[in-house]
Order: structure tokens, then sequence, then C-alpha cells
């Protein structure tokens, strides 16, 4: 009996001036990681070997290929975009490596789009020096869910059983409100509840829906969002037999851990939901794009500007990016094999969904 294909992880190198190329090295110095899937990093050869050089890493290689469909299993391969000389300059912002980030996004996200890979990690970019006639987005997630045609999508931060998503994303503190709708609440909500369902295997998931306002608005005294849009948003959204409750008070919700009671949590803003996140979960969460018909995570820390060329990076959330992106894609298959034969599945396989 032939042996069954790994996985193939797409991993872009993200800004070479930050911790990406550190981070990607160690994860992949466990060659266990190599026994799990096939990891093809989209990256530039010069700011590779500059970064060994700097680093001083003896034990590790990149497989040179020339396309994805000829990555070699058991080894970390690697697609250079770019051949040129490259002087690397850890923790500074220029637009030369934001050009090469956008060139391997765009890369890998082709050949994610076309089947080359199965799953897409990318690694941290910096949002300033990214910005090109072809990328006007806040980040990563605008610009995959246009490539990908996503009607609507959601940020997922993921660690363990913890999942937040914000309602609305990078957007200023000032335009939140304005952004708040019964409809958008819905469409979260939904997207939500599908990918609780289809990519990590929970049957009947309970959504917590946190408050915009102070102690959740107090019954209208400090702000009437919740009464107005939230709470029908709720109601609406049992009626679609969506487990949604709340709103919750943010502040209360985290101190008392309540948070543990819910398979997933819907915030209205970025720092409301990803404050707690990275508090619990800093260095070991993932960063989810739920929504998408593609499987893309990544680690859920920033380009590492103050650590770059120091060693000091870890790797924890870009393995655990490669784990939950594993761990997506099967169960996102199983799932889609059981809607479609159900005949296929036990009993039990069936009871999970």
């Amino acid at each position: 009996m032939s042996e069954s294909p790994l996985i193939k992880v797409g991993i872009t190198h993200g800004d070479y001036n930050g911790i990406s190329y550190e981070v990607i090295m160690k994860t992949f110095q466990d060659h266990a990681m190599l026994e799990l899937c096939t990891p093809i990093v989209y990256g530039a050869h010069k700011a590779s070997t500059a970064w060994k050089k700097l680093l001083d890493v003896q034990d590790f290689s990149f497989y040179g290929v020339p396309d994805a469909e000829k990555a070699v299993k058991h080894h970390c391969n690697f697609i250079s975009i770019y051949d040129a000389e490259i002087q690397i300059e850890p923790g500074v912002l220029n637009k030369h490596a934001g050009e090469l980030a956008y060139k391997a996004l765009e890369k890998a996200t082709d050949d994610l789009k076309s089947g080359k890979i199965d799953v897409l990690v990318t690694a941290p970019i910096n949002k300033k020096s990214i910005q090109n006639d072809s990328f006007k987005h806040p980040g990563h997630t605008e610009f995959l869910a246009q490539k990908f045609e996503a009607n609507d999508h959601l940020m997922l931060l993921v660690s363990d059983d913890l999942r937040i998503g914000p309602l609305t994303g990078h957007v200023s503190i000032k335009e939140i409100s304005a952004q708040i709708s019964v409809e958008k609440i819905l469409s979260k909500l939904n997207i939500l509840n599908k990918s609780l369902i289809r990519d990590f295997g929970i049957r009947k998931p309970k959504i917590a829906v946190l408050g915009l306002n102070p102690h959740a608005g107090d019954e209208g005294l400090i702000g009437k969002e919740e009464i107005e849009i939230i709470i029908p948003a709720v109601k609406q959204a049992n009626e679609k037999n969506i487990l949604a409750f709340g709103p919750y008070s943010a502040d209360g919700f985290f101190g008392s851990a309540m948070f543990k009671k819910f398979d997933a949590i819907l915030a209205m803003y970025h720092d409301q939901g990803l404050i707690p996140f990275k508090t619990l979960a800093f260095n070991h969460g993932v960063n989810f794009t739920a929504g998408l018909s593609a499987v893309r995570t990544s680690p859920d820390h920033g380009t590492g500007f103050d650590i770059a060329g120091k060693n000091l990076a870890s790797p924890e959330s870009l393995r655990e990016a490669v784990f939950k992106g594993i761990d997506i894609f099967r169960k996102r298959k199983e799932y889609d094999q059981l809607s479609s034969d159900p005949l296929k599945f036990s009993k039990k396989d069936r009871e999970r969904y």
C-alpha cells in the first residue's frame, strides 16, 4: 500500500527584517515537524542565507524547489520569489522588505487557490511597508478575503479551547459604534457557528457575545447599542438555531473565567477581544481566518522588530499555527466527506456533528 501524502503547508516569509526567518528555522529544526507535514517556505534566497549566518544556524538547511508541486517530503522546501542580493537590517522598516513580503504572499495565495498547497501559514508583515497598488488592506485577513471572494469573514484567535473573534476588525476606535449592526452581528455569528462545526468538530457550539459599552450598557444608562442592536441580534441568531448568549460585560466575563463555559466568543472590537486573548495565550495563540474556502492561519505575534536578530524569538506560535492549520484542514475534509456521503461514516462519527 502506497504511503499517503503529507499535507502541504505553505509559509510566507513575511517581513524579512523581522523574526520570521528565525521562527521558521527554529520550528523546522525539529525533525518531527517534517513527519507531520511538507512545509514550503515562500521567501528570498539571499535573505534566508543571511539569516542563517546571522543566527549561526548550523543544523538546518532549506531545500530549494522551483514549484510547490516539486516539494519533497521530510525537507523544509523553499521557493525563492527573489534571487538578487539583499541587505537584511534586523528591526528596520523599509519598503523593499514590504515589496518582497507582498510578492511571497501573492505567490503562496495563488498556489493555495490552485491546490498546489493545502494550508497557508502567513508570517508577520509590517502593515505600512507592504502597502502598494495591489495591497491596500489593513492586514492579511482582508487581502485573503478579497482573493477568495469571501462575502464575509471573521478573524478568529485560537488557543486550545479559547476562541475569540472581533466583530469589527482593524478599524479606528471612533468608527466602531457606527459599524455595529444587527445584520453584521448575525453574519459573524453565522460564520463563527459554521466554522466551529466544520473546522473544529464541535457539534452544538455555544457562543458568547460581548457588549460594546462598560457593564454591557447597564440597561441603557451607559449606551443603547446593547438594547437596540446586540440583544435583538442574539435573539434572531437563536431563532436560526445558533446557540448565542449575551451580551456580557467584557471585564466580568474574563475576570470571572466565564469564558471557559463557551466554545467561542464574539467581541465587538479588536482590542476588546485581543487584549484578554494575548494575556491568556501569548506566544502560543493562532490567528485563523474563518469564512474562507481555504485554510489560512498565522502566529498571533507581529514582526518582532524589537528582538529581531537577537536570537530571542520563540517559535511556539508559528508551530501552533502549523498544527492548527493541519488540524482544521483534516477536520474540514472529514466534515465535507461526511456531508457528501454519510453512509461512509460510523454512527459515532455522525453523532459528532
